[in-house]
C-alpha cells in the first residue's frame, strides 16, 4: 500500500510538472497605478491582456538587483528573437529615493528596451509593500541596519487575465526555455 501511494505520489509530481504555466492558485495582482521611469503614469489597466513578468527590485541595491536586472535584460532580448510579446514589471522596492530618472539610469546600464519593460515608482513604501505581500505573497521591507531594502527576488509569470502562474529564481541563470514554454502554454 504504501509503495503504490508514493508511486501515485510520482506520478501526479511528474504530470503536474509537464504541464506548463497553469493557474496553480487564486494569486491575482491587484490593481495599482504607479509612474514609470519616462514618468508617466502606468498600472494594472495598461497590462490588460498582456502576459507580463513582474519583478522587485531597487537602484542603490548592492546584492541581487544588479544580477536580476541582468537575467531579465538577456531574457527581454531572447523573447523578441522568439517574437513573443511580453512585458516586463520592475517594481521599486525604495520609491523614495528611486525617481524616475533614476531608474532609468539605472535601466540604462542594462540595454533595456523600454518598448515593453516599465520600471515603476512615485507611490509611497507601504503601497508596494502591501502589493508585495498581498499580490505576489513576497516581502519588502526596510533593513533596519543599513540603508538596504530586503525584497524577494523571484520574477513572476502573470498571465493576460493578471493572475500569477508561475514563480522562478530571479539571481541564477534563468531557465530560459522554460519560460518560453510556459509563456506559450498561456498566451
Amino acid at each position: 500500500m504504501k509503495k503504490a501511494l508514493i508511486i501515485m505520489l510520482g506520478m501526479v509530481l511528474l504530470l503536474t510538472a509537464c504541464g506548463g504555466a497553469k493557474k496553480t492558485s487564486s494569486m491575482k495582482v491587484e490593481e495599482f497605478n504607479f509612474t514609470d521611469q519616462a514618468g508617466q503614469p502606468f498600472g494594472f489597466a495598461d497590462l490588460k491582456g498582456k502576459t507580463w513578468l513582474a519583478n522587485f527590485m531597487f537602484t542603490s541595491c548592492t546584492t541581487v538587483c544588479q544580477p536580476m536586472t541582468f537575467n531579465l535584460s538577456d531574457l527581454q532580448k531572447k523573447l523578441k528573437e522568439k517574437n513573443l510579446d511580453v512585458t516586463i514589471v520592475s517594481f521599486s522596492a525604495d520609491p523614495d529615493r528611486d525617481k524616475p530618472e533614476v531608474l532609468t539610469t539605472f535601466a540604462d546600464k542594462f540595454n533595456v528596451d523600454y518598448t515593453n519593460w516599465h520600471f515603476l515608482t512615485n507611490y509611497k513604501f507601504e503601497e508596494i509593500q502591501s502589493l508585495a505581500k498581498t499580490s505576489f505573497k513576497t516581502l519588502v521591507e526596510k533593513d533596519p541596519s543599513s540603508d538596504q531594502m530586503i525584497h524577494g527576488t523571484s520574477i513572476y509569470l502573470v498571465s493576460s487575465e493578471g493572475y500569477i502562474m508561475k514563480r522562478y529564481d530571479g539571481v541564477s541563470e534563468l531557465p530560459v526555455d522554460e519560460i518560453v514554454k510556459d509563456i506559450k502554454s498561456i498566451s
